[in-house]
Parts: structure tokens; sequence; C-alpha cells
């Protein structure tokens, strides 16, 4: 008889315990999350479209929303008060204005990942030897970032410049408002070739890689990043800094072939 009685009050105290849990459970829930908006390059678009939902997974608390452009338009919207939490710039160049400007909280700056400079072709177009090639009659059309805002743009242009082929190349460039602009330029076969990170070329089956550009010509390509001085949820956005240097943030980095440390994040 005692044993049944037992019995019953440990289900009891099991279905209590449910009960609780599931109260809990539905609390959280019906919680309103906070809303962290980043702004980031254009070329970080399909590795932070995979990071969000594993971020959100870790703080279910947060929802992360993403605005891809290139790094000048970024800058430009920031500064003219758009409510960003964290910007994740494709040059240091972009975060350097906003931090004399005193924008920036400047204990937030951090180097997130780095990447190779490229010149791609449509997939069945015959690719180039050395650069030198794009002299020719073949290569009439040549896509790459505008220099004035884009950072993949300035990279191209001081990579062309230190060959010593960006006077001859010029009446051939055609300006994109992104680096992403440029994949799709080269893939619809509207260009004979382009200029873009490794990591873009990646995500196409319909270009390829000719040429990889000598870092030494070019300025080292990094994406720093900053929480915004005026972000209404700093200690959320810190979370989601920190996040991106963890193990899995970086690992799926890697996996969309971005170059980072290996090793522990400092």
């Amino acid at each position: 008889m005692s044993g049944l009685r037992d019995r019953s009050q440990a289900m009891a105290c099991l279905l209590l315990m449910s009960m609780i849990l599931l109260s809990a459970r539905l609390k959280a829930e019906s919680q309103p999350k906070q809303e962290l908006m980043v702004a980031a390059a254009a070329s970080l678009k399909d590795v932070l479209e995979e990071i969000g939902p594993a971020f959100e997974q870790d703080h279910p608390g947060l929802h992360v929303t993403f605005h891809f452009a290139s790094s000048g338009a970024l800058q430009q919207q920031i500064e003219q008060g758009a409510p960003v939490d964290v910007f994740i710039s494709a040059a240091p160049r972009q975060v350097e204005a906003l931090r004399q400007k005193n924008l920036l909280l400047q204990d937030s700056l951090q180097n997130l990942c780095s990447n190779e400079l490229v010149l791609i072709v449509p997939r069945t177009q015959a690719a180039p030897q050395s650069p030198l090639d794009l002299q020719k009659s073949g290569f009439k059309r040549i896509a790459l970032g505008e220099a004035r805002t884009v950072p993949a743009g300035q990279y191209a242009e001081a990579w062309l410049k230190n060959l010593g082929l960006h006077a001859t190349l010029q009446p051939r460039l055609v300006p994109a408002a992104n680096v992403r602009q440029v994949l799709t330029f080269v893939a619809s076969g509207n260009v004979s070739a382009g200029i873009v990170y490794a990591s873009d070329a990646r995500t196409s089956s319909q270009v390829k890689v000719a040429l990889r550009a000598d870092p030494s010509l070019h300025p080292p390509i990094t994406y720093p990043l900053a929480i915004i001085k005026k972000s209404k949820r700093p200690a959320a956005a810190r979370v989601f800094a920190q996040f991106l240097q963890g193990d899995k943030a970086r690992g799926l980095l890697r996996k969309h072939g971005f170059l980072v440390p290996v090793g522990k994040a400092s």
C-alpha cells in the first residue's frame, strides 16, 4: 500500500515539475525578443545569414536583422542616424571614419576576418593566364566595385595600379554598387571578367577563378567590427560581437571561404 502511495506521490511530483517547466517555457516565449540591427558589407551576406540563426538558437531572447550594402554606403547611413547597433565593414577606412566622428564605442573595435582578392570570368569562357592578358581584345568589359564606396573596388584598383594596368584598362572598367553586383555581372556574361573576394567566387557555379591577386600588391583585406555609440541595445550588441569570435561563428566563416586565425580568439 505504501509503495502505491509513493508511486502516486512521485507521479504527482513529476506532473508538477512538468507544469512548472511548461509554464516557464511559455512565459519565456511570450516575452518580446530584443531586436538587433547589424549593418554589414555585402560580401558577408551568405555567411551572416547562416550565423544569424545559430546565434539566435544560443540566445533565444535576441533576434538579429541584417542590412547588407557596400561598406561606404553603410558608413553614410550610420552618419545620417540609421538605427544600427553593429557595423561590420569590408575595410578599416569606413570604421576609422566613424571612429573619428565619435560614433563608435571605442572599446568595441575588433577584426572579424580577412579575405583574398581574385579575378573571375564566366564559367564557359577562356581564362587569362596572367593579369597582362586583360589588355587583350577578348576582355572588353571588366567589372569591379565603385572605388569611392566599395572596399573590394578599392583593393582591385590598387592591384591594377600596382600592376601598371589601371590606366590602360580604365576605358573597359565597369563600376558596380557592391561586390555582389560584380559577381552578378560576371555570372550573367554581361562582362568578360570581374574582381571580387574569394568568398564571393565560391557562391556561384556560373563563374570560375582565373587569377588570384598577389596580396603584396593591394592593402590587406580585413573586416573590422564596431558597436555604434547610439545603439539602444549595447549589451546585446556585445553579446553578438562576442559570439562572432567563438568557435561556431569562426567555423562558419571558414566554411564560406573567409580567413580567420586558427586557435582561440583574442
